[in-house]
C-alpha cells in the first residue's frame, strides 16, 4: 500500500476511526464518509477516498477530518494529505446544493439562524485548521483537480507537492459562494492580494507550472513520481529534531504578525529553551558566576 510506504516503520499502519461530530453530518466509518486515516509511527496519512466522485467533499468528510485532528496521536510529526484516484479533490459535492441522502441541502443550511449557521461553518473549518499546528508538518500531495474545497485543503497544508497534471481553482465565487474553508488567508500570503483577487474572481484554473511560479507548490514532478517526491520530503523532515522543528515552525508562523524587534525576542525565547534542553546534562554543577 503506497500510503504505508511513506517513511513507514515497516509495521502495518493503524487505521484510525473518526466519527462525525454534528447531528447534521451523516454517521459512518471513515471510508464510508469518504476519507481514510492511517497512522504509521511518526507519519499520518489522510486519504480522500471517493475516486468515483473525484473526491468531492461533504460536511461528513470535514467533520471526520476535524475529529482526526483532535485525536491525532502525540508521536505524529508528519501528516500527508492525498486523494485516491486521478484527482486530489474536485471540490464541493454539488449534490449538496439540492440535498443528498443523510445530509442537509444548502437551502436548509441557509435557513438556519445566524448563530447556528456561524457555528456550523466554524465546525466545517475545524477540519482544515488543525493542519497548521506547529508540532506537525502537513504536506498535500496534489494530482489532477484541486478545485474549491480541494484547493483550500491543499492550502491548509504547510507544503504542497504537485504532479504535472495538477490544476488549482477557487471555484466558489462562480457558484455564488465565497471560499470559507480557511483558504483565503494562505492564498493571499502565498501569491499576494492582486493575484489572489484575479484567481478567485475569474475562477480560472492554475496549472502546476504556474502554481510553482506563484509559490503555491514547492515542487512539481511527473505524476508517476509524486509518491517518491513525497517520500523524499518526509524523510528530510524527519531527519530534523522534532522539538527544534516545532519551535522553528512556531517562529515562522508568528513572524508575519510581529515587528522585527518582537520576532527577535521570540527567537531569543525559543533558543533559550533549546539551549537549556540540549546542554542541561553538560552543565557544570552549581550556577555560573556563583560566589566561592
Amino acid at each position: 500500500m503506497a500510503d504505508a510506504q511513506i517513511g513507514g516503520s515497516g509495521e502495518r499502519p493503524a487505521e484510525v476511526s473518526a466519527s462525525p461530530a454534528d447531528e447534521t453530518i451523516s454517521a459512518g466509518a471513515p471510508a464510508e464518509v469518504g476519507v481514510r486515516f492511517e497512522v504509521d509511527g511518526e507519519i499520518a496519512t489522510v486519504t480522500l477516498c471517493r475516486p468515483e466522485r473525484r473526491n468531492a467533499q461533504t460536511p461528513a468528510m470535514w467533520s471526520a477530518l476535524a475529529r482526526f485532528g483532535e485525536h491525532l496521536p502525540e508521536q505524529v510529526r508528519i501528516v500527508v494529505v492525498r486523494g485516491e484516484g486521478p484527482s486530489f479533490s474536485a471540490g464541493l459535492d454539488l449534490s449538496l446544493l439540492t440535498g443528498a441522502p443523510g445530509q442537509r441541502s444548502f437551502s436548509e443550511i441557509a435557513a438556519l439562524d445566524d448563530a447556528a449557521l456561524d457555528r456550523l461553518i466554524a465546525e466545517f473549518q475545524r477540519g482544515f485548521l488543525w493542519l497548521r499546528r506547529p508540532e506537525i508538518v502537513s504536506i498535500a500531495a496534489v494530482q489532477g483537480h484541486a478545485i474549491g474545497a480541494g484547493f483550500q485543503l491543499a492550502l491548509a497544508c504547510d507544503l504542497r507537492i504537485a504532479a504535472e497534471d495538477a490544476k488549482f481553482c477557487m471555484k466558489e465565487p462562480a457558484l455564488g459562494l465565497v471560499p470559507d474553508l480557511t483558504g483565503t488567508k494562505p492564498l493571499v500570503e502565498l501569491v499576494g492580494l492582486p493575484r489572489a483577487i484575479e484567481m478567485c474572481l475569474t475562477a480560472r484554473a492554475v496549472d502546476a507550472a504556474e502554481a510553482e511560479r506563484y509559490g503555491l507548490a514547492e515542487r512539481v514532478v511527473p505524476a508517476g513520481d509524486l509518491d517518491r517526491a513525497v517520500n523524499e520530503l518526509v524523510t528530510s523532515l524527519l531527519a530534523i529534531d522534532r522539538h527544534a522543528a516545532a519551535a522553528t515552525k512556531r517562529l515562522l508562523l508568528g513572524a508575519r504578525h510581529r515587528t522585527l524587534e518582537e520576532q527577535a525576542a521570540a527567537e531569543r525565547s525559543e533558543q533559550m529553551v533549546r539551549l537549556r534542553t540540549l546542554f542541561a546534562s553538560l552543565a557544570p554543577q552549581g550556577s555560573v558566576g556563583a560566589g566561592n
